[in-house]
C-alpha cells in the first residue's frame, strides 16, 4: 500500500501596491535574494520571486498588479496564495485525485517548467497551489497547461519537450549553482 501524499507548506505570494519599498525590505533586512522576475497578464502585473534556499526557486513572491488589481472578480488579489510542495509527481497526482475526489474543483493544472502545479480554492475560498519540482528550469513567470490525470511518464516527457523549446532552459542543478553563487554574494 502506498503512503498518502504529505503536502508541506513551501511558499506564499503577496499583493503589493508599491513593489519598490517591499523589495528593499525583503532583499535588505529580510535577506532574500531575487531569483526571477517578470510580467504577466493584461494589464501587465509585475512579479518578483525571492528565496534564501537554492533548492527552492522561490519561498516568497510579490506581485504588483497593473491597472486592475483584483483577480477573477472575486475581490481577492491573485498573488494571495498558500503553496504546498510534494515529494514527487506521483504524490502530486495522488493528492490531485484526493482533492477532486473530495469535490473541490481544480482551477488550473500547469507546469512552470521548474514545477508541476495545480491550483484550487479551499472550502473557505482561499487560493491554494500544490506542486512538485521538475529537474528543469526555465525563466519565470512561465505557465504551460498540462493534464495531471495522464500517466506520470507522459507528463514528464511532455514537460521536458516543452522546457527544452523554451529560451533560457537549463537543468535545475545548473540553475541552483548559479543562484547559490548569487545568494553567497548577497550574504
Amino acid at each position: 500500500m502506498t503512503a498518502a501524499p504529505t503536502p508541506k507548506l513551501a511558499h506564499m505570494g503577496l499583493f503589493t501596491r508599491d513593489i519598490g519599498p517591499m523589495l528593499d525590505f525583503y532583499t535588505g533586512p529580510m535577506g532574500l535574494t531575487i531569483t526571477d522576475e517578470g510580467t504577466y497578464g493584461d494589464p501587465p502585473s509585475r512579479i518578483v520571486f525571492m528565496s534564501n534556499d537554492p533548492h527552492e526557486h522561490h519561498q516568497f513572491v510579490l506581485v504588483q498588479p497593473g491597472d486592475a488589481p483584483e483577480a477573477e472578480g472575486e475581490g481577492k488579489f491573485i498573488a494571495q496564495q498558500i503553496s504546498f510542495v510534494l515529494g514527487s509527481l506521483e504524490e502530486l497526482q495522488a493528492l490531485h485525485a484526493r482533492i477532486t475526489g473530495a469535490g473541490q474543483d481544480i482551477g488550473r493544472e500547469i507546469t512552470h517548467g521548474n514545477a508541476w502545479s495545480f491550483y484550487f480554492h479551499d472550502v473557505d475560498g482561499n487560493r491554494i497551489e500544490c506542486y512538485t519540482h521538475t529537474p528543469w528550469y526555465v525563466p519565470q513567470p512561465h505557465a504551460h497547461n498540462m493534464d495531471l490525470t495522464q500517466p506520470a511518464a507522459d507528463v514528464r516527457a511532455q514537460t521536458e519537450a516543452h522546457c527544452r523549446e523554451t529560451d533560457g532552459f537549463m537543468m535545475a542543478e545548473e540553475w541552483r549553482a548559479k543562484i547559490s553563487a548569487k545568494m553567497a554574494a548577497n550574504a
